[in-house]
Parts: structure tokens; C-alpha cells; sequence
């Protein structure tokens, strides 16, 4: 074997993964989230012993654990790169550029910044985030991953939406540091409901996706990977290859 697979089936893998079922966890412009409906199932009386079962499944690009496309976002009808919004780019089938299938596999080294447990609805700052990275270097092209602790409340709906998320201060902060993508335990990265002076809502979606050509992504369970002290890994994301789509849902792992 190669020395990188040897390393690989050495290496412990967490996943980042919520599970995804009807009624998750969501923002409120993504529902229903998850729709999972038997269509064949295991019945008696098919003349042999093997029975089969399938489902339709229908979700969301945005529902539970999932990666924003920079089509995703745009700031007076621009997306990153100064490509106009127009019916030649945004069509009924989907986006003609900067959409989900444009999306390379994420493989990179990753970091975690621990916040610990942050009160609901608070908006974390740049200090914030600059002190909980004091034991570890950010680089470019790195994925950096904020953990505010409302991870552990995916079963309580309420709850984890209720949690804070991320100020304007905060995502500038990161968008210098040029990470190949961000991404947090909570709905939105920002503070689903707060509005910025001078970006509106969702600043962080606008300094990130928009300006920087940063992808966001939303809803991970960083809760072992912090409870096992970890703060640097190898980050691999695989995003569907959706032609068009603005999102796609995820499952990333760090591996250790």
C-alpha cells in the first residue's frame, strides 16, 4: 500500500453530519427540509423470498447539514466575480454559472475554533474568534470551522434554532484569512434575524459568498471532534453534483 492509504485506515474519522429526518432543524425559508416516503416495500406474497424496499426522498439544497454554491447569494443583482443576475445566467433549471456542480471536492487541512457554549442569540465577533484561535495557525485555503455548542440541541428544535451566530466583524475577520470555506454548528452562520447597518441580514453571506468567493457551510455536529481536543484535521467534502443547484446537501468528515 502507499504511504497515504496506510495513513488512511490509520486515521479516525468523525463525522460532521447531522442526521436528517422530517422536522429537523431549519431556516424558515428552506421548508419542509426533508420528506422521506416509502413507495415499495417489503410485502408478502411476491411469489419469492427476496423482498425490496425504496423510498422518495425530497429535500431542500439548504436542509440539514449542506454547502452554500456562490450562486447562492448576490449584493444589487452581482454575484461573486461581478457576474450579473440575469435570465441568462438565473434560469428555471438552475444557474448557468457559479452553481453547485462548479463546486470542486473539498479536501483540505481543517481547524476548529471552540467557542465552547454560546448563549442563544448571541452574535460572535471577530475577538471572539481571534481568541479562539490562538492555539492554532489559520492559512489560506484552509477550512475553518466554528463551533458555537448547539450541535449537541439538533433534537431540540427550538432550541438549536434559537442559537447565536456570527457578526459582520467575525466574517471579515475570516474572509482575510482566505479559507477555501468556513462553516459552523448553527441554521445560517449568521444570526438568523439580525440586520446589519450597513450589509442588511445575512451580512456574513455577503462579505463570504458574494465578495470573497467563500463557501459557507451550515448545520455540522462538531461536538466529539471538540471533545476529543481537536483542532486540526484533514476536512473532506463532497458536494452533490447538482447542475445549476445553489446548494447541496453534505457529509464531511475530519480525519485524525
Amino acid at each position: 500500500m502507499t504511504q497515504l492509504a496506510d495513513a488512511l485506515l490509520r486515521a479516525r474519522a468523525y463525522d460532521l453530519e447531522q442526521p436528517r429526518f422530517a422536522g429537523a432543524p431549519s431556516h424558515p425559508v428552506h421548508e419542509p427540509g426533508v420528506l422521506l416516503h416509502l413507495h415499495r416495500r417489503h410485502e408478502p406474497g411476491t411469489g419469492e423470498a427476496r423482498t425490496g424496499a425504496s423510498g422518495l426522498l425530497v429535500m431542500t439544497e439548504h436542509s440539514g447539514t449542506h454547502i452554500d454554491a456562490i450562486c447562492h447569494q448576490a449584493e444589487n443583482m452581482e454575484m461573486y466575480g461581478g457576474i450579473a443576475v440575469d435570465p441568462s445566467v438565473q434560469t428555471y433549471r438552475g444557474f448557468t454559472a457559479l452553481g453547485t456542480d462548479t463546486i470542486a471536492p473539498l479536501i483540505a487541512r481543517g481547524v476548529l475554533l471552540d467557542l465552547g457554549t454560546v448563549p442563544p442569540g448571541h452574535l460572535v465577533s471577530a475577538d471572539e474568534l481571534e481568541a479562539a484561535a490562538t492555539d492554532v495557525e489559520i492559512r489560506e485555503g484552509d477550512v475553518v470551522l466554528v463551533r458555537l455548542g448547539c450541535g449537541a440541541l439538533w433534537e431540540d428544535r427550538r432550541a438549536f434554532e434559537a442559537a447565536g451566530g456570527m457578526d459582520a466583524s467575525a466574517s471579515r475577520w475570516l474572509a482575510e484569512r482566505r479559507p477555501l470555506a468556513v462553516g459552523a454548528d448553527n441554521v445560517a452562520w449568521d444570526l438568523i434575524g439580525h440586520v446589519d447597518p450597513e450589509l442588511g441580514s445575512l451580512p456574513g453571506h455577503t462579505l463570504l459568498i458574494v465578495r470573497a468567493g467563500i463557501h459557507i457551510i451550515e448545520m455540522l455536529y462538531l461536538e466529539e471532534l471538540a471533545g476529543d481536543g481537536v483542532r486540526e484535521f484533514a476536512f473532506v467534502c463532497l458536494p452533490l453534483k447538482v447542475r445549476g443547484g445553489t446548494g447541496s446537501p453534505v457529509r464531511p468528515i475530519a480525519l485524525v
